[in-house]
């Protein structure tokens, strides 16, 4: 009795050599303030796997068929999710993680006693709200019409959970807040970003990497305008390296941590497998795919009644940086936003992409449908696995068998995770 109640007093008492939230929400200085700033990158790359993984699998881009847990083949391909499964509230709560990390340093610079600058200010303003924006958008990405709670500053006191529509509407608000700040920070930050923002690690780069994420929300809205508008105040280049852009980083070294989604080639228990419709659709001569795919060395794959004969290879190593958004989904992009608009500029777009495939220029129809279609078919390519499959099904109204292969009796075609047990109590 001794133990437990000495145990009820000790709860009261302050870990010196421990910051808590607290300590950093009230005075906190430089350093806490920039260690806020750094572990907000970090923590993004935290089970980062189970968002991009789940989020693939569904669109059968590839399946796990290493037998580890046959959630992976069960649940997912045929449904009901479970609201109280780690597929579903793993990536949830790991995004969540970012809002907090991004509310608690937005409070800490608000009541700090470091004696920044108003531009200094403005730099982590914007800088903590383009972070949470983009977390949020991409647990939207998830959720889809079962909407997520934009509102999550005070835990007790939760905001609604609010529709698709409403949350688009208010992670671009919060995307124009963070710009607004970003044009007013001056010409550097307080702190130091990691590798992964090279060349994008002052206000005005970093403005741009905002204004691409809010170009997305925008084609998610569907106003190509606004996309075309966005993109030009982005790093957006048609004939700039299809890789520039915005990373999550890794690394073998000290408390740092690997890129999960690389698989060992030809390694048991490594079998994550393309869906072989992705090869056999392929254009012949298309670079991406052996680029992007391994043939496993011991043959056909098989399991719960499924079977592969690729590994998918996007990553060469457990290194190789994640990206959060690159030049190339920006073309394709660019490519749908005119479509509508100006055809040469559309075709422009859309034989960039081919050409740095290996691929001749587009030689189709070219009404609106056509273009559509060739932008959606380059996007399955170019960005394989980077959790845009699902999301650009859903949006263009193609979620249906003819673009998701139903391969088993008794499977189905999910759109979107069920809001977690908790967050409906």
């Amino acid at each position: 009795m001794i133990m437990v109640f000495s145990g009820c007093e000790l709860e009261e008492i302050t870990n010196p050599n421990a910051p808590s939230v607290g300590s950093f929400a009230e005075g906190a200085s430089q350093a806490d303030i920039q260690l806020l700033a750094a572990g907000l990158e970090a923590v993004m790359r935290n089970d980062l796997e189970f968002h991009y993984d789940t989020m693939s699998i569904m669109a059968r881009e590839y399946y796990d068929l290493s037998g580890v847990d046959p959630r992976f083949t069960g649940e997912l391909l045929k449904g009901p999710l479970d609201n109280n499964g780690f597929l579903t509230t793993r990536a949830f709560a790991a995004w969540y993680k970012v809002v907090k990390g991004a509310n608690v340093l937005l409070e800490a610079v608000e009541n700090a006693q470091a004696g920044f600058s108003e531009a200094d200010n403005n730099g982590y303003y914007g800088y903590a709200k383009t972070m949470k924006a983009y977390a949020l958008l991409m647990v939207l990405n998830r959720q889809y019409e079962n909407g997520i709670r934009l509102d999550v500053a005070d835990p007790d006191n939760l905001g609604p959970i609010v529709g698709y529509d409403e949350a688009l509407n208010g992670i671009r608000a919060l995307l124009d807040e963070a710009f607004a700040n970003l044009n007013n920070a001056g010409g550097s930050f307080d702190y130091d970003m990691s590798s992964g923002f090279d060349g994008f690690d002052t206000p005005t780069t970093f403005a741009q990497f905002n204004r691409a994420i809010a170009a997305r929300v925008a084609l998610y809205q569907g106003n190509m305008g606004e996309v075309r508008s966005l993109l030009n105040a982005s790093f957006f280049d048609i004939n700039g390296d299809l890789n520039l852009g915005v990373a999550h980083v890794f690394g073998a070294t000290g408390n740092d941590i690997l890129n999960a989604q690389f698989h060992v080639p030809d390694q048991s228990g490594q079998e994550f497998m393309i869906h072989d419709s992705w090869v056999a659709d392929s254009e012949a001569g298309d670079t991406r795919v052996a680029e992007k795919s391994n043939l496993f060395a011991s043959g056909t794959v098989s399991f719960d009644g499924l079977s592969a004969d690729y590994q998918i290879a996007v990553y060469d190593s457990n290194v190789d940086p994640v990206y959060m958004i690159r030049n190339e989904e920006l073309i394709l992009m660019y490519a749908e936003a005119q479509v509508n608009n100006n055809t040469v500029e559309a075709l422009a777009a859309i034989n960039r992409v081919r050409n740095e495939a290996g691929l001749a220029d587009y030689g189709g129809p070219t009404d609106a449908t056509s273009l559509v279609e060739e932008i959606l078919n380059q996007r399955r390519y170019s960005l394989l696995a980077e959790g845009h499959r699902l999301v650009d099904l859903r949006r263009l109204g193609r979620l249906n068998e003819n673009y998701v292969p139903l391969d088993r009796p008794g499977d189905n075609i999910l759109d979107s995770f069920p809001t977690p047990f908790n967050e409906g109590l």
